[in-house]
């Protein structure tokens, strides 16, 4: 499709880089992204997708605002509070930028509802902050073949992944069970500094851009580490496990049947 006046007027910016250009633009405006979660890591994220062009972004979360949230939920407002996030975070995407889709999803994601909400998306990015969805998240990605983006907070650290199924390591790869109720500490309890969720959103927005765009290096088979009180980022080496559960040489997941 060939962009419109306004859209060359709005997308400029990004048009004049020579490694995106009309038709990298383009590619940007056809995409479907489905972020999971709308609180520190989804608002950032959420925000430069939305901005750059992203055509069609489903929001997922079935959480209200509260106050303790706008620390660091960037597209919430303290008029928002006891409002639906997929509503309140879908009104500040479409005034920043009217002319993407803006699909809320206001469900509590699950084994019975997935497949059927990711089947309308091409990319899935998690942004969630507790375990039994970052591992529902990943089976699906998996099994579908979608590409995740993954991503994780707690104090002053943050950490992300890129996971391209059936290619690349996968979050169970590196953490194959949920950690036990005595091995968690929930980001509600051990607290978040705002600035390293909207660092590591960033991160991921960053990455489905290079992505869609087949530029630069991707994080594959690594973990990126942040800590934001050293301002040091590292990156692990991961590599696929062959006796991964979902997706090693005998999986024994094989379909979306538990959050477990």
């Amino acid at each position: 499709m060939a962009l419109s006046k306004e859209q060359l007027a709005r997308y400029r910016r990004n048009i004049v880089i020579p490694a995106i250009g009309d038709k990298g633009q383009e590619k940007l405006l056809n995409s479907k992204v489905l972020i999971v979660g709308i609180g520190g890591l989804g608002s950032s994220c959420a925000y430069y997708l939305a901005a750059v062009g992203i055509g069609k972004i489903g929001l997922v979360d079935f959480d209200l605002v509260e106050l303790d949230n706008l620390q660091r939920q960037i597209l919430h407002a303290t008029s928002d509070i006891g409002k639906s996030k997929v509503e309140s975070a879908k009104d500040k995407l479409n005034n920043l930028n009217p002319k993407i889709e803006i699909i809320p999803h206001k469900v509590k994601l699950s084994s019975e509802n997935i497949l059927d909400i990711v089947k309308d998306y091409c990319l899935l990015v998690e942004c969630s902050d507790n375990f039994l969805t970052k591992y529902l998240l990943n089976d699906t990605s998996v099994l579908t073949k979608k590409p995740l983006f993954y991503a994780a907070v707690l104090r002053f650290e943050g950490q992300a992944m890129t996971i391209l199924p059936r290619q690349t390591a996968c979050y169970r790869c590196l953490f194959p069970k949920p950690p036990s109720e005595d091995e968690f500490i929930s980001p509600k309890d051990a607290g978040i500094l705002g600035a390293v969720a909207g660092t590591i959103g960033l991160v991921q927005a960053n990455e489905v851009l290079k992505y869609i765009l087949n530029i630069g290096e991707l994080l594959t088979n690594k973990l990126l580490t942040f800590d934001s009180l050293t301002t040091t980022f590292k990156k692990i080496k991961a590599q696929p496990n062959p006796n991964c559960p979902v997706c090693g040489q005998n999986p024994t997941i094989r379909g979306i049947t538990s959050n477990e």
